[in-house]
């Protein structure tokens, strides 16, 4: 196996596009790592990014945040100014793993490890992120929820990386909110997931985004759910709608750590939740 850091992101980009064998991009490394050692993943190349200068900063942009590739969660959690205007996102971060996991791992890495449990990646669809990919030819700004394509498979071509994830300005009144089920109280990967963000007008919803993630192939943005509370005080009936949209619109399996009618009634109940949350942080400010 061959392993290069280079400086630039051009050097990155080039790197892999004249890659002969498989090539793996290493941000914080906690997934990829581990699979290398279970022998899951056998990369002729790996393509360490965290020596170029920008895969490392948070930059506010356009009243919104873009932050770079390799970002470990733990710094998330430290921007002031992050995690006022996007709580629920940084929540997500902060579950992924332990606390020394968290001093590693990054929100890019989560998502281009393409799990459908991911716990970043509902929060960011619920956010309307937007993923920077940047490759040989040029850059395109994608959607954070079309990068994930199935469990461990993503929409990149050959030589292209996610460089940067991008999270909008907030409107007044807006806020955000992740929550996600798991059997133990720590370390452990969710069982269902869901992220809501909300802004009011009036004191009414007037935009919502709904994602669920582990009750499907890839994480979900649930629109019948957003246009269930839209126009709405978020009172019960409106929660129940919302609740209903998101139970219908998951499709889990059944397996060890959950049955698929589970799943189905456990997203209702998270929407619930999430919602309620993402209500009280808008109504605050």
């Amino acid at each position: 196996m061959r392993y290069e850091a280079p400086e630039t992101l051009d050097a990155a980009v080039s790197l892999l596009v004249r890659a002969g064998g498989a090539a793996k991009v290493l941000a914080g490394g906690t997934d990829l790592l581990v699979q290398m050692k279970s022998g899951a993943q056998e990369p002729d190349l790996v393509v360490d990014i965290k020596r170029i200068p920008e895969m490392r900063k948070i930059t506010a942009e356009n009243g919104g945040f873009r932050i770079g590739a390799a970002v470990p969660s733990a710094e998330l959690g430290e921007h002031k100014a992050l995690v006022a205007a996007w709580p629920g996102v940084v929540e997500a971060a902060r579950l992924i793993g332990s606390t020394q996991v968290q001093g590693r791992c990054t929100i890019v890495g989560n998502l281009c490890n393409a799990s459908p449990a991911a716990d970043s990646v509902p929060a960011m669809m619920a956010a309307d992120a937007v993923a920077r990919v940047v490759g040989p030819n040029g850059t395109r700004d994608v959607p954070v929820g079309e990068i994930a394509v199935a469990p461990g498979k993503t929409s990149l071509a050959k030589g292209e990386i996610v460089a940067s994830v991008f999270l909008p300005a907030r409107p007044a009144h807006s806020g955000d909110a992740y929550l996600r089920f798991i059997p133990r109280t720590e370390m452990d990967i969710a069982v269902v997931s869901c992220g809501v963000s909300l802004t009011l007008a009036g004191g009414k919803v007037e935009k919502a985004r709904v994602a669920l993630g582990a009750v499907a192939a890839r994480a979900l943005l649930v629109e019948a759910a957003a246009k269930a509370i839209v126009g709405s005080t978020l009172d019960e009936a409106a929660l129940d709608r919302l609740a209903a949209a998101c139970s219908a619109a998951a499709k889990p399996i059944d397996d060890k750590r959950g049955t698929k009618a589970f799943r189905i009634q456990v997203a209702g109940v998270l929407a619930r939740r999430a919602a309620a949350t993402a209500l009280q942080r808008a109504q605050a400010k």
